[in-house]
This record gives structure tokens, C-alpha cells and sequence, in this order.
């Protein structure tokens, strides 16, 4: 399912005091099948497009396209649950919206609250519990007996059992050590392949944008300031890092390599296998004196 948000505005308590300009002027196209990466600092309106995605808020100027439906401020929206059922989202922690007796009834709930049957619930929450690497036996332990990383898993189920067609992650790997960062985007890039999800990433992270999206959109004030592949985005550095933002530890390491050598390699890489050859072909022509 495509989305598009088109010239979008929005602005918190709108006609009181507090009213605030949040996002202004954002177009962004993610079209079916696409993993985007949103980044910026605390602030850049990260999020308060992600709450757009799912018509969790409407813009007060522009559109929102999601499939067929047209989000806009003057139109009144009716049976937005369809959306939100095809649109998931992961929120940061999302283990602590845990609440039922067990992981099951947990898993259940978001699928039967959009009328799908107990059977059927049943059903998909096996299935879900599968593609987050967990047995099945534990549909049957309390929510509450598990560790961090399971919990964590059970609430992202919880999604996936709804069976959308687009998944929004917002930080999902938040308070997680490497390892367990590293299997819980690999999970996610596995699911966006098998299941062919659209998946929208809003992250920190630049390892994790460049290793996994295919497009990369970088928010600043409240305003789209840059978009491209992760190799148009940190093939210039330079900008991201005016910005307060980082760039992969990968490019970092090129960039001294580059300097130390006095050389330029002949692309921007975004992983060691791919510095790895490009160094191997460094010392086989020889460095630069």
C-alpha cells in the first residue's frame, strides 16, 4: 500500500496560547514495498510524521494519502479503524503496553478488537509469535513472567497479528545492548522481505538507516531537509554532521582512511565487506605518496 504525505502542515492547539508549528511543507512518498528511514534530532517532527502514517493526527494543511483514503484538515474522516489496522506501529518500549493475563489474550486483543474471530485471533497469534523467534508454548506464560527482549517481541506480535500491509517503528530498539539491537532490525528486515511490508523506521540510529533502508529522509525543524538512498545521504557527510547528526561508523572510518592516504575511494561504503574491498584495492595499486 502506498503512502504519500503531500505539502503537510500541522500545528499543536491550534487557536489557544500553546499553539505550535510542528512540521511544515513535508512531501514524502513511500511507495508499497519500500523500507524508509526517518532521522533527525529530538524535535526535527520525526515523530509527528509517524503520527501522520496511521491518520493518528490530521494535517492542518496539505494531505495525507494512505491507499485510497485522502486524510486532509476540512474532511471528516469516517471508519479510520481500516486504516490503522493496515498501518502498525511499534512504539518505543512498546513492552510496556502489555496487559492482559497471557501472551495469547495479549496478541489477540488488536485482531478482535477489528472483529476478527477468536479462532482466527488464535490463529494469527501463533503464527506471530513464530515470526518474532519465540515457541510457541509461551502463548500460555503471563506477559509479565518474561524477560525485557521477550516482552518486547510478545508487544510487536501484537502487530504483526493485525496483519498489516505498512509497519511504522518508532526507536524499536531503544534500551536495547547491540546484540540485542542487531536481532531485533534483522527480525524486522526479515519480516519486511518475507511478508513484502512497506516499513517505516524513525531512528537514531545512522548504522541501522544505512544497513537496512532503502531511502533515507533526514528532518530538521520541522521540515523535510534532505532525502535520498543511504548512499546519496552519507556520501556527503559533511552536511549531516552541520546538522549535530552523526553518520555510520563505517563512513567515519573511510574518512580517516582517505585522509591518511590522501586518496578518494571510488564510492562511499556502508559496510565492512564493502571498506574491506576497497582497501584491498587500495594496497594492491598502492597508496598515494
Amino acid at each position: 500500500m502506498d503512502i504519500s504525505l503531500q505539502n503537510v502542515e500541522y500545528r499543536y492547539q491550534v487557536n489557544t496560547p500553546f499553539e505550535r508549528l510542528a512540521i511544515k511543507d513535508v512531501s514524502i512518498d513511500i511507495p508499497s514495498g519500500t523500507f524508509l528511514a526517518i532521522i533527525g534530532h529530538t524535535g526535527s517532527g520525526k515523530s509527528t510524521v509517524l503520527q501522520h502514517l496511521n491518520a493518528l493526527l490530521k494535517p492542518t494543511e496539505g494531505k495525507v494519502v494512505i491507499g485510497d483514503r485522502v486524510i486532509t484538515a476540512d474532511k471528516k474522516q469516517k471508519n479510520l479503524k481500516e486504516v490503522r489496522q493496515k498501518v502498525g506501529i511499534v512504539f518505543q518500549f512498546p513492552e510496556h503496553q502489555l496487559f492482559e493475563e497471557t501472551v495469547e489474550k495479549d496478541i489477540c486483543f488488536g485482531p478482535m478488537n477489528f472483529g476478527v474471530s477468536e479462532e482466527e485471533a488464535q490463529k494469527r497469534a501463533r503464527a506471530a509469535i513464530q515470526q518474532v523467534g519465540l515457541p510457541e508454548e509461551i502463548l500460555n506464560k503471563s506477559p509479565f513472567e518474561l524477560s525485557g527482549g521477550q516482552m518486547r517481541r510478545v508487544a510487536i506480535a501484537g502487530v504483526l497479528a493485525m496483519e498489516p500491509e505498512v509497519i511504522v517503528l518508532d526507536e524499536p530498539t531503544a534500551g536495547l545492548d547491540p546484540r540485542g539491537r542487531k536481532e531485533i532490525m534483522d527480525m524486522f528486515f526479515s519480516l519486511h522481505q518475507t511478508r513484502g511490508l512497506s516499513t517505516v523506521l524513525v531512528t537514531h540510529s545512522m548504522e541501522d538507516a544505512s544497513r537496512y533502508a532503502d531511502q533515507i529522509v533526514i528532518m530538521h525543524n520541522g521540515e523535510v531537509y534532505e532525502k535520498g538512498t543511504p548512499k546519496e545521504i552519507f556520501s556527503s557527510p559533511e552536511g549531516l554532521l552541520k546538522l549535530g547528526l552523526d553518520v555510520p561508523e563505517v563512513v567515519r572510518f573511510q574518512q580517516k582512511i582517505e585522509k591518511s592516504f590522501n586518496t578518494r575511494f571510488s564510492k562511499t561504503c556502508l559496510t565492512m565487506e564493502e571498506l574491506t574491498e576497497e582497501v584491498a584495492l587500495l594496497v594492491k595499486r598502492g597508496a598515494p605518496k
